[in-house]
């Protein structure tokens, strides 16, 4: 079987390839969870965020954005003094900020629409032959980079936008001889 490159042999960088990059998501709990586990990735490599993963999801209550909104400065803290977590300062507070932003466009609009409005509210289909050609960053990235940072988003530029897109499946970026490019064209 087929795999893109970029998930090497790791048994936990396989399954995520396999079950859950580049599918749709429609949930709003979903997009909220990936929306912040990639702000927590910037500058790291997504390994390390998956192997964090399940330490991320106790400390910051399930990736439940009302209680992330509540989270007191004392929370963040405490967040901040967990080992299995990443522990930067700055990419905490995040957490709690987009929570409350999320919550707050929530209120005034269907929030999957929200963010998969960036690419017409369907998946773009690519047809990349070698991982060389994915890109960082696309101008449907720095648009999504610059509206979330208007609404109050923050940890969210155009190349974690972009990366963002691919694992909730606004774009499929599997290059074509994956057998997940198939399945998901």
């Amino acid at each position: 079987m087929t795999r893109c490159d970029w998930c090497g042999n790791d048994p936990l960088y396989i399954a995520y390839h396999d079950r859950e990059w580049g599918v749709p998501v429609t949930s709003a709990d979903k997009l909220f969870e990936m929306l912040i586990l990639e702000g927590m990735q910037a500058g790291l490599n997504w390994l390390t965020v998956l192997k964090k993963r399940e330490a991320m999801r106790e400390a910051f209550y399930s990736f439940s954005p009302e209680r992330l909104a509540s989270a007191t400065d004392a929370d963040l803290a405490v967040m901040l003094e967990n080992p299995g977590i990443i522990r930067n300062r700055l990419k905490i507070r995040s957490v709690r900020t987009n929570a409350r932003t999320f919550l707050r466009l929530a209120e005034q609009e269907n929030i999957v629409d929200y963010f998969w409005q960036f690419t017409n509210g369907k998946t773009l289909q690519t047809n990349r032959q070698t991982l060389s050609e994915i890109p960082a960053v696309t101008k449907d990235s720095e648009k999504m980079a610059g509206q979330l940072k208007k609404d109050g988003f923050t940890f969210m530029g155009p190349t974690t936008c972009y990366a963002f897109m691919q694992a909730v499946g606004m774009v499929n970026d599997h290059v074509t001889s994956c057998f997940r490019w198939q399945q998901l064209t």
